[in-house]
């Protein structure tokens, strides 16, 4: 599969992996079509990368239908998707509310999934294409206070091995990456929270999300893209199912 004037849709296109990936697939000859709730940023991001921006709320089923048809209509049918949207709010599992549980497992889960659904069908048509779900570490192993995230995570895990069994005699391949804590906002408002919380200063706080890391660091948002890149590339046809940790060794 070529690369050069296929079409990718990315959630999350307007920040962090989404848009480190946005500018590794471009450097490919992608033609983008970067989603997110908040379009005034997703837009920006888009124009720096001559790609398309459009508003969308993945756990709303007409409100994904409606992005993936503006998307066509721009750049044609979906042959790359790249589910990354996501939010990671923490409260111990007895302190989580219905409301926390729900709107996790909405955006997180729901959302990949109505994504997919509706990207699928372009793909079978044109016998061939790409699924790659943004998942976590958090996917392959438990934390404390993130039962919310990790049920996500675990099940979005869980969906891609089953699609990889579905799709693969159409052409198409379904994976996920499964960093450990990458060097996004959502880390800076998460130290923040910590700090808030507890005796720790800000830079003790983000040193406790990766001292599970063996590498004692934060991952990098370009690692993660720069594996969704290879997962999208001819050398990866045989890559299907598979949950690929990037996380320095946490497993």
């Amino acid at each position: 599969m070529s690369l050069s004037g296929k079409h990718a849709f990315i959630t999350g296109g307007g920040t962090g992996i989404g848009l480190a990936a946005a500018r590794v697939l471009a450097e490919q000859g992608v033609r983008l079509t970067l989603a997110a709730r908040n379009f005034e940023r997703v837009e920006e991001a888009a124009s720096t990368l001559d790609a398309n921006a459009v508003s969308v709320d993945v756990s709303d089923e007409a409100s994904v239908e409606a992005a993936i048809d503006a998307a066509r209509s721009r750049f044609g049918g979906i042959d790359i998707l790249i589910n990354n949207a996501g939010i990671t709010p923490s409260a111990p599992l007895h302190k989580t509310s219905l409301a926390m549980w729900n709107e996790v497992l909405a955006i997180n889960l729901t959302g990949a999934f109505l994504c997919t659904r509706a990207a699928l069908p372009d793909m079978i048509e044109r016998k061939g294409g790409r699924v790659v779900n943004v998942a976590s570490i958090a996917g392959l192993m438990g934390d404390m206070y993130i039962s919310a995230y990790c049920a996500s995570k675990h099940g979005m895990i869980g969906m891609t091995r089953a699609l990889a069994k579905e799709v693969a005699r159409h052409g198409i391949t379904a994976n996920a990456v499964c960093p450990g804590y990458v060097e996004t906002d959502i880390v800076t408002r998460a130290a923040e929270n910590i700090a808030a919380k507890t005796k720790l200063n800000e830079d003790e706080a983000r040193a406790s999300l990766y001292a599970g890391n063996p590498q004692g660091r934060l991952i990098q948002p370009e690692e993660v893209a720069s594996m969704i890149g290879w997962l999208c590339s001819d050398g990866a046809a045989a890559t299907n199912g598979a949950a690929l940790p990037i996380s320095g060794g946490q497993i």
